[in-house]
């Protein structure tokens, strides 16, 4: 798998949600730990282990600790199933289900990171409404050190791999774990974070608020670029470090920073900040990830 290499600043935890294919957990786990992460934690989200398949899944997970070891190292593995009215949840059907998703969800978070725990989410297993779900939970509570993975695994792999067949593989498999873009809200607005507190549906209708401010400033940007430089910033805005734009683009690393630094000249306008501020490619995907989505 090919990652981009992140600084090992603590132990983290991952965080993974879980349907009937328990090998996209263990994927992502070999991948972090190859790039030298040290997870020494992991939480499964998931729908009632009444589901036959998500309970072979788990106890297939669960062959692969051994006394809170994996791969020869500390790492526990622990399970978060999504509960209504005390009883596990076996899909989410309605409004109440996807609240209580949603609770299940923005608790495990806000439990870890009042721990300080550094947070990697791989949302690829089980139902997409969890992830989506865990998504807006990670946008009022992460911050800029946590990271949110999607995994591409190849058909022909993907085929053998099947209901946890094949748990491991190699780099010739071609599964990779693609970082996709977090905006940290909670980060640049802390008073955000007590949102976590609400309803699901109020939190919706306070972020679309939140990121209606952001519009303008991100619409006057835009109007300012060249064709270009509206890929380029596209590109930040969908998750991609310059080097993987200048690939995605075709030009050099070089053109990519030159767009960068123009498209940051134009931010720094439109936020009316100090010079020299922005510096980072990263306050694009922070500011402009959901404002590309409605252009």
């Amino acid at each position: 798998m090919t990652l981009s290499t992140s600084a090992v600043l603590q132990p983290a935890t991952l965080i993974a949600t879980l349907g009937g294919q328990p090998q996209v957990v263990t994927f992502a786990l070999d991948a972090l730990l190859a790039q030298g992460d040290v997870i020494d934690e992991v939480y499964i989200v998931h729908l009632a282990l009444a589901n036959p398949h998500t309970r072979q899944a788990w106890q297939r997970l669960q062959a692969e600790f051994t006394d809170d070891y994996y791969a020869g190292q500390r790492c526990r593995l622990r399970r978060v199933p999504i509960r209504i009215n005390g009883a596990e949840l076996t899909d989410i059907r309605t409004a109440a289900d996807a609240e209580a998703t949603w609770q299940c969800i923005r608790n495990l978070i806000a439990d870890l990171k009042r721990e300080g725990r550094r947070l990697h989410l791989c949302l690829s297993g089980g139902r997409r409404m969890i992830a989506l779900l865990a998504m807006s939970a990670a946008a009022l509570l992460c911050d800029h050190q946590d990271r949110i993975w999607h995994m591409y695994t190849p058909e022909t792999t993907l085929q053998r791999v099947k209901d946890g067949a094949q748990m491991h593989v190699t780099p010739a498999d071609g599964v990779q774990l693609i970082q996709a873009p977090l905006a940290p809200w909670g980060a640049y607005f802390p008073a955000l974070r007590s949102l976590a507190q609400m309803p699901m549906h109020a939190v919706q209708e306070q972020m679309h608020r939140v990121a209606a401010v952001d519009d303008p400033r991100c619409r006057q940007v835009w109007e300012r670029l060249s064709p270009r430089q509206r890929d380029v910033l596209r590109a930040f805005a969908r998750g991609l470090r310059p080097d993987q734009v200048a690939d995605a683009l075709s030009i050099s690393l070089s053109t990519v920073n030159t767009h960068k630094t123009a498209i940051l000249a134009e931010c720094r306008v439109a936020w009316n900040l100090a010079d020299g501020e922005p510096r980072d490619y990263r306050f694009i995907r922070e500011h402009f990830a959901a404002f590309i989505e409605r252009v």
